[in-house]
This record gives C-alpha cells, structure tokens and sequence, in this order.
C-alpha cells in the first residue's frame, strides 16, 4: 500500500517575531494533523548585508525596504526555538526549523531534529551545505530556483560526507511567493526522481490546497505547505499561506490520496465483491422455451443478476438443447 506523506506546515516566519504567536500555531499545526511544523531559525546579520533588497514580493507585503530590516522583525533567540521543541513534544508532533546560518545551524543540531532542512537559496551555498553536513542529520533540500547541476553540486557535498540515498530527500519547489499556476511543473518530480534515485517531495508555494494533493498523486514522499494564523497579517510569506482551516483540509485531503492510490495490484476489492452479483448478468431466457429445444440468439438473452451462467460463455450456450422447459427470464442451467 502508498504511505502517506510527511506533511511539515512551514510555520516560517508567520509568527512575525512573536513566540506567543508561534506558540499558538504550534497548536494550529497539531490541530489539523501535520506531522511536523516547521520555524526558520537565522540571525538577520548574518544573513543579510544593509545592502540587501527586498524581492518583490516581500516589498508588497511588508513595510520595510531592505532585507535587513524585515528579517530583524522577523527573528526570534535561540531560547525560542527551544520552547518550541519543547511545546511540540507536549502537542504530539515533530519540531523542525531551517537554520539560515553556520550557528543556527549548530544550535538546531543540538536540538536533535529528525531532520535538517536546506532551503532553495543556500542550495549554492558551500561552506553552509558542508556545515549541515557535518551534522550528519538526515536532510530535506528544497530545489526552488534550481537546475539539475546545481541540485547534483549540493547532493555531492553530502555523498562526500558519507551520507547514503536513505539520508536525502528532495523536494521540487518554486521560489515565488505565490507561485503562479503555470511555472509550477510538478512534472519535475519524476525527472528529479529518475535523475538522481531519491525520495522526492514538494514544497508548495501556490494559494490553495490542489497543489500538493496532486503532488500527493505524483508519489510526493514530503509535502511543506506554507500555513499562517491570518492571511491579513503583515509579513512576506502571509499571502501564500493556508489558514488553519485549510491547512486541516490539506492534510485530511492528503491522507485520502495516499490511502486512495493503494498498490499496483488491479484486483477485486473486499468492499465491492458483494456487488458482483448484482451488477452482473446471466444468460436467461428471452421467452418460454421447450425442454429440448436448441438454445439460440433469439430464444436466449443477457440480464442481471450475475448469479447463473456467466455471458461470456455465451458461444459455448449456443446450439446445446434445453435440459429442461424454462419460464422466460429465467436463468439457463446446464
């Protein structure tokens, strides 16, 4: 049978700085079901220069004009992830969190994650991609903005520090925020897939649930979907986000696909064997027909139930006699 995907509501930065905010979408991520939520853990100096801009997305949904002063608003201390952790434990599902620099990257590694994740723009980043390596953390890699040289530039860090295929997985993404319908191409997941022989998942950026419900059909192994308290609220990644409702329907949705995609087998199922009898038909008699008398097209007709002589058989019907005298639309016997 297809197992269900591992779904990580991407908290992000949706918390907009605020712990008791996060705290409470913790609380949302394990109301409908997910199992991980997922922070991202950075400090603003060292991601960013004062020179760095705002993309366009985040210059429409949020105030401040350079990266700098938007990822300042947006980050929380180390302590807070911690609580985190320690909230999901008590809440029943796995914390995650993206670390955006070398001693994010350490701290979260002290927290015994399950997995490490590597977003789509450190994914040409070497001195990071070694330092996740170093962890020897199993890793999820988002491939957002990528081609397949640069994803086969990133996989060699990790083979290099001897992690195995059972350590990586991929996923197919889009960097835009929302990402339009039409760049998409979930399609890239089968190619990722045959290219590099990984487990391959999305991460879905669009407004939405259909998304990874179809990613869910194409054999999506890790579906991340970006979830907020509120649409309304200020911050970058809001307007590509699901509120708690959705998110719940998401993941409800999810679990149906997998359990519905089943095995490979075409087989009879257990829930519809009863009904073969009535939806199949009989050879039966198209009118009163005389013990002894030949069995032809004329005197013999298909009609439910399929309690009798099954139709395919017909040929083999034809041109024998009748054992005994039939009422018609009764079934024939041998």
């Amino acid at each position: 049978m297809t197992s269900s995907p591992i779904v990580i509501a991407e908290a992000g930065v949706n918390h907009n700085g605020s712990l008791e905010r996060a705290m409470r979408m913790v609380d949302a991520a394990a109301e409908a079901g997910v199992d991980y939520v997922k922070f991202q853990t950075f400090k603003a100096e060292s991601l960013v220069t004062a020179a760095g801009r705002t993309a366009d997305y985040q210059k429409n949904n949020c105030d401040a004009d350079s990266q700098l002063e938007m990822l300042r608003g947006l980050e929380l201390p180390f302590d807070a992830f911690r609580r985190l952790a320690g909230h999901c434990a008590e809440k029943g599902i796995g914390f995650l969190s993206t670390p955006f620099d070398a001693a994010s990257v350490d701290f979260l590694a002290s927290l015994g994650m399950d997995f490490m994740k590597v977003p789509s723009g450190e994914i040409t980043n070497l001195p990071y991609l070694r330092r996740i390596a170093a962890t020897h953390i199993p890793v999820i890699m988002s491939t957002g903005m990528s081609t397949l040289g640069d994803i086969e530039g990133a996989l060699g860090v990790f083979y290099g520090a001897g992690y195995g295929s059972d350590d990586l997985v991929l996923l197919h993404c889009n960097t835009e925020y929302p990402t339009p319908m039409a760049d998409v191409n979930l399609n890239a997941m089968t190619a990722m897939r045959t290219a590099f022989a990984l487990p391959v998942g999305y991460s879905d950026h669009t407004q939405g649930i259909e998304v990874p419900i179809a990613a869910t059909a194409l054999g999506a192994c890790v579906i991340e979907k970006h979830f907020t308290l509120s649409r309304s609220l200020p911050g970058p990644d809001h307007i590509a986000s699901l509120e708690p409702c959705e998110l719940k329907a998401m993941v409800s949705s999810i679990r149906n696909v997998a359990e519905a995609l089943g095995s490979r087998v075409k087989r009879v199922s257990g829930s519809e064997r009863k009904n073969i009898a009535v939806a199949r038909k009989s050879i039966v008699a198209a009118r009163d027909i005389a013990a002894g008398e030949i069995l032809t097209e004329d005197n013999l007709v298909v009609k439910r139930p399929g309690t009798g002589i099954s139709p395919m058989l017909w040929d083999e019907i034809i041109g024998r006699r009748a054992v005994r005298h039939f009422c018609a639309d009764e079934q024939i016997e041998l």
